[in-house]
């Protein structure tokens, strides 16, 4: 621990507790110690001079891959900590879906076990829902529960068969966990490589309707509200989808969603010149999708802003559209887009930090996302003036396959603290000794 820390006279945005202007703030050993209007006087304290940077809760994703055990060509657990600090996440919730697949306790404690020797940021495990993710028979929830997964989920793979998915409902609601869910139905996506509509159409791509997810956000909906339990819903992406979880929000449903980046950021257009940094699972959609995001990312329809990040080698998109793996990664660019929502007036400051703290602490029940006096000392400075444009060759991620490379971008994390501990300062990775 670095003992005292304190921030002198920064903007402290803390949604849950309502603060919105200068500050300082006092950390010791670890946790909040104090949020002061008047400035503080410490003896023996670091002092962080913050004038002129907003500074936060460390910025919580719920949907991250970090690709190892069994893909570390791509990602490993270390480069995908360094990725999560340099774009202001202390905490990320790693899915299930690496090679050796997180369904069991052994994976869970290996993940937990590479993330304590990273010593960079929280990592949660999420774990399956079904063994080997093949959505034939549940695994075995209460182990992963007690080994440390804090949701479960078949992440890129939709649980098509109801019954089982009902069961999982049901199950959960005994650990009170969220069952996270990719919502796609294959019968009506098939082999389809990009939304339906007028750019699919001009590239001779084979379409996926808006139904495929809409449909099974329907159907799981039925289920919670038979059940009970917690459902959150991954990477929302349509307007019928975004009607569906309102309106269930509004009957006192258990349900929560989450947006990418991407999804609210470009639309299917992205795709015009066969980008296969464009493709992605679910895919860009219409502009009326992407406007329709940003209503309920506004209005509170959706909780959280995760990134789905997704690293892939350059093999992987260097090929035909359809041949392209889907995803993009996420974490270091996440911050400037959705300040650009700000920017573009359809959030305000504090809104865009709760989606990144608060909402997610809250939808998975994770420690953090606020700043009062006993929470982690997990802390991220941003300058909210500075112009940057995007280089994946700087990236501290093993993978590069981004649709925003080159793309100006406003509001950078300049600091990431996490614990009380400096773990990212002004472009460079802060490593435990």
């Amino acid at each position: 621990m670095s003992g005292l820390v304190l921030f002198r006279r920064g903007r402290v945005i803390d949604p849950r507790n309502g603060v919105d202007g200068v500050r300082d703030v006092l950390v010791r050993d670890g946790k909040v110690a104090q949020v002061s209007e008047a400035p503080l006087q410490v003896s023996g304290a670091q002092v962080v001079e913050a004038q002129g940077r907003w500074v936060l809760p460390g910025f919580i994703d719920l949907h991250v891959h970090l690709r190892e055990p069994g893909e570390e060509g791509k990602e490993t657990i270390l480069t995908g900590c360094r990725a999560a600090v340099a774009g202001g996440f202390t905490g990320v919730v790693a899915m299930p879906n690496t090679k050796i697949v997180n369904d069991s306790a052994l994976v869970t404690e290996l993940v937990l076990s590479r993330a304590r020797s990273a010593g960079l940021c929280h990592v949660y495990p999420a774990g399956a829902i079904t063994k080997g993710l093949k959505g034939e028979e549940l695994a075995e929830m209460g182990e992963l529960v007690s080994a440390g997964c804090v949701c479960i989920t078949d992440d890129g793979r939709p649980v098509m068969n109801a019954a089982l998915m009902r069961r999982s409902l049901q199950y959960a609601t005994l650990f009170d966990i969220p069952v996270m869910v990719h919502e796609e139905d294959l019968t009506l996506s098939g082999k389809g490589a990009m939304t339906e509509g007028p750019t699919a159409t001009r590239l001779g791509l084979l379409p996926i309707p808006p139904s495929a997810e809409v449909a099974m956000v329907a159907r799981d909906i039925v289920l919670l509200e038979e059940t009970g339990g917690r459902l959150h819903i991954a990477h929302l992406s349509c307007e019928g989808s975004v009607r569906l979880v309102r309106e269930a929000k509004k009957r006192g449903l258990r349900v929560t969603a989450e947006a990418t980046p991407h999804h609210f950021t470009i639309d299917d257009t992205a795709v015009a010149q066969y980008d296969t940094h464009a493709k992605m699972n679910p895919p860009l959609r219409l502009r009326r999708d992407v406007e329709a995001l940003r209503e309920a990312l506004a209005d509170g329809t959706i909780d959280a802003i995760a990134t789905d990040h997704a690293p892939h080698g350059v093999l992987d998109k260097q090929v035909e559209f359809e041949k392209g793996i889907n995803g993009v990664v996420g974490l270091e660019t996440a911050l400037g887009l959705t300040l650009a929502l700000v920017h573009d007036g359809v959030l305000s400051p504090s809104k865009a930090v709760e989606l990144l703290t608060d909402g997610p602490a809250r939808a998975f029940g994770l420690p953090g996302g606020h700043l009062a006096a006993g929470a982690p000392a997990d802390v991220v400075l941003v300058d909210p003036e500075t112009e940057w444009a995007v280089d994946a060759e700087r990236f501290f991620s093993k993978s590069r396959n981004t649709p925003f490379n080159g793309r100006l971008l406003k509001g950078r994390v300049t600091q990431t603290w996490v614990g009380g501990r400096l773990v990212f300062s002004d472009g460079q990775i802060k490593e435990a000794r």
